[in-house]
């Protein structure tokens, strides 16, 4: 097994991970640089690459790899602190989650993604624009979510299928997360934060949904 490190954004080296061959690399990794170590991992047949770092980190490595068609490489997950891809993905974090990594056995997981074909690893949270109410409609697969105004809709991977869960910010209320294959909203305007990253623009629609193909977590 051809096993190595991503380490992003000068991130700490577990234990665990210092013996490995690392590259460094930014926060979010820039698409030439994960295609710098694809031509080594895919020397192996069974390929093993460890994300050091956030959320987003992962989810550029797998929007990368969904769209070079080589989700067949696994993938170990090692945030420093907890974030909502830890949880998700029950990782664990730190040392603990590196060992899991290169110890790990990996398993199918599902691939979420949205309608600008960015994967999805942790919470998107979309808010109307200026951070005003969100007004508009939303559906998981047929069952409506909301309609009218809500402080915030929230999407989330899961482990288990159908793999995409979603619910609203209305109030200091417990929030009912709904399951299903996707999650749509329409609306006059909204902004999609994905695993902590902001996009620059509003858009009038928003599609989250279980991609074709699963990726190989490491747990």
């Amino acid at each position: 097994m051809s096993t190595r490190v991503l380490r992003c954004d000068g991130a700490p080296v577990p234990i665990a991970l210092a013996a490995l061959p690392t590259t460094q690399t930014a926060a979010i990794p820039d698409p030439a640089g994960i295609d710098e170590l694809l031509p080594v991992l895919a020397a192996d047949s069974l390929p093993r690459l460890i994300v050091l770092g956030e959320d987003a980190a992962l989810a550029a490595v797998l929007t990368h790899l969904m769209r070079t068609e080589r989700l067949h490489v696994e993938i170990g997950y090692v945030p420093v602190d907890k974030t909502h891809g830890s949880r998700v993905y029950q990782t664990g974090t730190g040392n603990a989650a590196a060992k899991r990594a290169i110890e790990g056995r990996a398993v199918e997981t599902p691939l979420i993604r949205d309608d600008t074909g960015k994967v999805l690893v942790g919470r998107a949270r979309i808010t109307g624009v200026g951070d005003e109410k969100l007004a508009g409609e939303a559906y998981v697969d047929d069952t409506q979510l909301f309609s009218g105004d809500v402080k915030a809709m929230l999407i989330s991977p899961s482990l288990e299928l159908p793999g995409v869960q979603a619910t609203v910010q209305k109030g200091i209320r417990k929030r009912r997360w709904l399951d299903g294959r996707a999650a749509q909203l329409g609306t006059h305007g909204a902004i999609v934060t994905r695993d902590g990253v902001r996009a620059d623009r509003p858009v009038p629609r928003s599609s989250f949904y279980r991609h074709h193909e699963s990726w190989l977590l490491v747990r």
